[in-house]
């Protein structure tokens, strides 16, 4: 009997069609022209999106910035958000593009960049509203899953997940525990009030979903052993299942939160997570001040902060290595004094953490990201295509034009900026979308040609230097 694919063979397969269906037209040859389904079939219209997506294209100099912007800044609102309602309130699934699921992480980062617009635009606000209350009632379906399905009734029809040993629900896709898949629908609520000084999303339902995720949290800490989260899945990549009967590698229980996969959705080696527990300080205290002000919650407010508190005390502690080049954060952890160090472009990332607000621009953090961006981390990788972070999800060689826009993102550097751009312009190798990964010496052989996450984070890079520093663009 032939095996089902599993996702990784899914991505790669997509990706390959795509550039073999895209590279034979010549960037001159399409003549810059729009990348966008036309106006008909996109899944959601805004006059205030292209009204700024208009005015952001006069600051860009760059035509070929110009035109990458053009197309990837709405491309979550053009291709993949799905609008409607759920006991007459706004409810929003947010599909990651070519695969069909809502991932907690991508949805909540496909739709941040949109958050500055909402206010100005209501059938936008009630969109994003939407997201809020779908991911709330996926959190309370399971909160160790890391995607849903759009049919909360459903049962995961994704290929890879269907056999894995794990107490799958109807509604959930795939059963991964990721910290940072409780952390985003964090970020976003935080991000959404704000931004809009709105609090609807923020009722009972909310605050079930937000009381459970601490819980969730406290428990993944793992002071009372290993249970109840285990998961296994039959597959040639390691990276796919966890080690020790589907509950991870030991950890000592020192106030940490345990993950038993990163962002990338690929297993931890250390189950303490670092990127993912700074990202879980900041939006458990991001959270613990919706509390007090909006719900009056004190007893959830206090478990929060008191939480983030034990947190960052447990990664000063633990979580520092020290290396030739001085202090640095490292990736993963075990407390027992194993420490892993490298890094992952998916986002929490070392990279990334000003970007969340997860870290200040301190020393520690420059000492950290000058080794992550170098020949110190053993997932960077430099060819005649560019330079950048993978990750073990794609492999050897492969460059993440995400780890590019990071980069570009938490950096006060003009020179940094414009070479980032330079790179993310390769990176697209002319089909006006940003992709998954690309081969270092050819950015033509990429996976992903719909990958929504990138393309928005491509666009809010350039909005924000539209908005910032114009003469960057040009």
């Amino acid at each position: 009997m032939r095996r089902k694919m599993t996702r990784r063979e899914v991505l790669v397969l997509t990706g390959a069609a795509g550039a073999q269906a895209v590279m034979p037209s010549a960037l001159a040859a399409q003549g810059l022209a729009s990348r966008r389904p036309t106006a008909g079939e996109r899944k959601f219209r805004s006059s205030v999106v292209e009204r700024y997506i208009a005015e952001t294209k006069r600051q860009i100099g760059d035509a070929e910035l110009a035109w990458l912007f053009e197309n990837c800044f709405p491309n979550t609102l053009d291709t993949t958000v799905e609008p409607g309602t759920f006991e007459g309130k706004p409810d929003t699934a947010v599909i990651t593009g070519d695969i069909a699921a809502m991932w907690l992480r991508d949805s909540s980062a496909q739709v941040w960049p949109y958050l500055p617009l909402a206010k100005g635009d209501e059938p936008l606000r009630a969109l994003l509203e939407g997201v809020i209350r779908r991911q709330a009632r996926n959190i309370l379906i399971d909160p160790y899953a890391n995607a849903f399905m759009a049919d909360l009734n459903a049962a995961s029809t994704l290929p890879w997940s269907v056999k894995d040993k794990t107490e799958m629900k109807p509604g959930v896709g795939e059963r991964k525990w990721e910290v940072d898949s409780l952390c985003y629908p964090m970020r976003l609520s935080y991000g959404y009030w704000k931004q809009t000084g709105d609090v609807q999303p923020f009722d009972a339902r909310w605050q079930r979903a937000m009381t459970l995720a601490v819980q969730t949290f406290r428990v993944q800490q793992r002071k009372d052993g290993p249970e109840p989260y285990s998961f296994q899945r039959m597959s040639d990549v390691s990276t796919e299942t966890l080690p020790a009967a589907g509950f991870g590698n030991p950890i000592k229980p020192v106030g940490l939160i345990a993950s038993g996969f990163r962002p990338s959705d690929d297993a931890c080696i250390f189950p303490f997570l670092v990127p993912s527990n700074l990202f879980a300080v900041t939006s458990l205290r991001q959270m613990a001040e919706m509390a007090n002000a909006i719900l009056h919650d004190a007893a959830l407010a206090n478990e929060a902060t008191a939480l983030a508190d034990e947190v960052a005390r447990a990664l000063a502690q633990y979580a520092i290595a020290k290396t030739d080049q001085g202090e640095i954060w490292a990736y993963e952890v075990d407390g027992y004094g194993s420490q892993l160090l490298m890094d992952d472009t998916n986002v929490p990332s070392l990279l990334s953490l000003p970007y969340l607000d997860a870290s200040l621009n301190t020393p520690l953090y420059q000492r950290t990201r000058a080794f992550v961006w170098s020949e110190h981390n053993p997932w960077f990788f430099r060819g005649n295509a560019g330079e950048g972070v993978g990750g073990p999800h794609v492999g050897k060689d492969m460059i993440w034009p995400m780890s590019q826009m990071v980069y570009a993102l938490t950096s006060n550097s003009d020179t940094e900026i414009r070479h980032s751009l330079m790179l993310l312009k390769v990176s697209a190798a002319g089909t006006g979308f940003m992709h998954e990964s690309y081969f270092k010496d050819n950015p033509a052989k990429f996976t992903r040609s719909w990958f929504a996450w990138a393309n928005t984070l491509f666009g809010e890079l350039a909005g924000r230097l539209a908005a910032t520093k114009p003469e960057l663009l040009r």
